[in-house]
């Protein structure tokens, strides 16, 4: 399988997953609590993971969950000079985090290739901006809305559910002219699912798998692993590598990561074990020993 993160950045991701470092341009994030909101610290912390192994960055400027209003005009403060600053230091794909097709926008505008929706394409000018500069999608499922309290979801059959809603957006993304290695889907674990919904739909990656396009994993400290493993968000370091080893095995090929060195340490060793697991099927067709 080919994926495209935007502008020619083209990826095999047959059997080995790419890793997204994430940088978070917000002085409320879940897991860092704004520790690289300052500038400076922001570009240190990008450095670090480049260092470290991730093939790309995802820059966000307003948290999923709900907190204090950002305004248009303050998240485009917060990520527009970030990702120019970024695309000026380095070759490699960026990714905003952003449901606002404005600050898409603007970000694609100084060198963003990938727009990380959690709304689902909620914003109807989305996907026109992204066929427009030619970039990447991700569609995420989220059951409300991004920011907005949801404690008590309820759905019937939660991956069927959740794999329809992608399925939905993907043909979205599809017939606004995004080829299908420019479009990824995401689950949305802990984003309106109970902890037990969200292990449910790790469990059943591959179903999102058998849609055709490649799977995003945002597991990374989640929630939904606290409750599993009862630890605090400073903990989940080992269930966080568990998570992202099961959702390479069962199809995930993107890993959004606070920490790119272990997360390359895993894209290795998986790739090297499921390119073994390929290389008998492929002598049997022909191929060269």
């Amino acid at each position: 399988m080919i994926v495209e993160l935007g502008r020619g950045y083209r990826y095999d991701v047959t059997t080995r997953a790419l890793v997204m470092g994430i940088l978070n341009r917000t002085p409320d994030s879940f897991y860092d609590g704004g520790e690289y909101f300052d500038f400076d610290a922001f570009l240190r912390k990008a450095e670090a993971l480049i260092a470290d192994g991730a093939d790309f960055l995802d820059v966000g400027g307003s948290k999923a969950g709900p907190g204090p209003e950002v305004t248009e005009a303050e998240e485009i403060d917060r990520v527009v000079p970030a990702i120019e600053a970024l695309r000026a230091r380095f070759d490699l794909p960026l990714s905003v985090d952003t449901f606002r097709a404005s600050v898409f926008d603007e970000s694609c505008k100084v060198g963003a290739t990938i727009g990380n929706d959690i709304s689902g394409f909620a914003d109807p000018a989305f996907l026109a901006v992204a066929a427009r500069h030619e970039a990447a999608v991700v569609a995420c499922h989220v059951r409300l809305a991004p920011r907005v309290p949801d404690p008590e979801p309820i759905f019937d059959d939660v991956v069927a559910e959740v794999r329809g809603f992608l399925a939905e957006r993907a043909q979205w993304a599809l017939d606004a002219g995004i080829p299908s290695e420019r479009i990824m889907v995401d689950a949305g674990l802990d984003l309106g699912k109970t902890p037990a919904m969200s292990t449910e739909l790790l469990r059943q990656s591959d179903d999102l798998v058998s849609l055709g396009f490649p799977v995003f994993l945002s597991a990374s400290n989640k929630g939904f692993l606290g409750e599993l493993v009862q630890a605090d968000v400073d903990e989940r370091h080992i269930a966080t590598m568990a998570a992202h080893s099961l959702g390479i095995a069962l199809g995930c090929r993107i890993l959004r990561s606070h920490d790119a060195r272990g997360n390359r340490r895993i894209v290795e060793m998986m790739h090297e074990i499921l390119s073994a697991r390929l290389a008998p099927t492929a002598r049997m067709n022909g191929a060269p020993r």
